[in-house]
């Protein structure tokens, strides 16, 4: 009888056209979940003949109170070398190795651009009255000579320097850590922590989540920001404090925010964000591409291949 392979949070439905699963069909079923399951006893109940999960990213949590009701669980593969959604610990003392993928390094940077560009041409506002019969009534600022501020100039963020130098934009950088040294490498000038708030024109957050950068973006610094300027959040929702920055976006202190993160996902339907004209949002799509999803599941058939000869690869934990 083949053993079972799970694939959580296929909301695209594509997580069998983007490898050749053919290399497991003879000692596996698949089984495609492209909804999310929120409710950890419908897990649970979908994973019970499961010896293999594939999870994206950390939309799926495996805290210890579920790892150790999945008995049949052998591998755990997660899409991306880091999820905090996993306790590692735990699957370890339940015998479940953890996997993980590579992932695409250039689809979020894109993104920011994109988002950037969105807000500063009016593109939503615009679209929406040509749909509607009407014609040109907003006046974009352009990036050339803006200040771009850069939260964390690590992988993501020094990528997303580059990127803003070409534009003609001003780069600041600023990280509890962050030396000048480290960002002359990326063309950008290290600042304090209030002049990257007071002076960026756009303002993007690339810092990993951590009991650190938890709530590092409160009511104080989205106060120190100007109202011509824009928050921009692909990173994750908590580092950002929410009701802080509805409360400025309501108010309209800061211009407008671009977001693809949030405390919660998906978003609550009746959260204040959705009704937010000055808001930017897209759900967390920064590494949805055809190339990051084919690296994704491509590297799980390795992972699953390599546990099953018995040299697990890419060990998370």
């Amino acid at each position: 009888m083949a053993e079972r392979i799970t694939f959580l949070d296929d909301y695209q439905g594509v997580a069998l056209k983007s490898a050749n699963w053919s290399l497991l069909a003879d000692r596996y079923e698949f089984d495609v979940v492209t909804a999310h399951i929120a409710d950890a006893d419908q897990l649970v109940s979908r994973l019970a003949d499961s010896q293999v999960v594939v999870a994206m990213r950390e939309r799926t949590a495996f805290p210890r109170e579920v790892l150790e009701r999945l008995p049949k669980l052998r591998l755990l593969v997660s899409t991306g070398m880091h999820n905090p959604g996993i306790d590692y610990r735990a699957a370890a003392q339940h015998g479940i190795t953890v996997s993980g993928t590579d992932g695409s390094y250039a689809a979020v940077p894109e993104l920011v651009f994109g988002m950037i560009i969105a807000l500063d041409r009016n593109m939503v506002a615009e679209d929406n009255a040509v749909h509607e019969g009407n014609w040109q009534h907003t006046i974009g600022r352009g990036l050339a000579g803006a200040t771009l501020g850069i939260l964390g100039l690590g992988r993501l963020g020094s990528q997303v320097a580059t990127i803003g130098a070409a534009f003609g934009m001003h780069v600041i950088a600023w990280s509890p850590h962050l030396t000048q040294e480290r960002a002359d490498q990326h063309g950008a000038r290290a600042v304090g922590e209030r002049e990257l708030y007071s002076a960026s024109d756009y303002l993007t957050i690339h810092l990993p989540l951590a009991r650190g950068t938890r709530g590092l973006v409160g009511a104080e610094q989205l106060g120190w920001m100007s109202p011509r300027s824009y928050l921009i959040n692909t990173s994750r929702g908590p580092i950002v404090d929410e009701a802080a920055l509805v409360a400025v976006l309501e108010k309209r202190s800061i211009a407008g925010a671009g977001l693809d993160v949030y405390d919660q996902e998906p978003l609550a339907l009746n959260h204040p964000l959705r009704k937010l004209t000055n808001a930017l949002l897209l759900p967390h799509i920064g590494y949805v591409t055809e190339q990051t999803y084919e690296l994704f599941y491509g590297q799980a058939v390795e992972d699953i291949e390599a546990f099953d000869a018995g040299s697990p690869l890419r060990l998370l934990g």
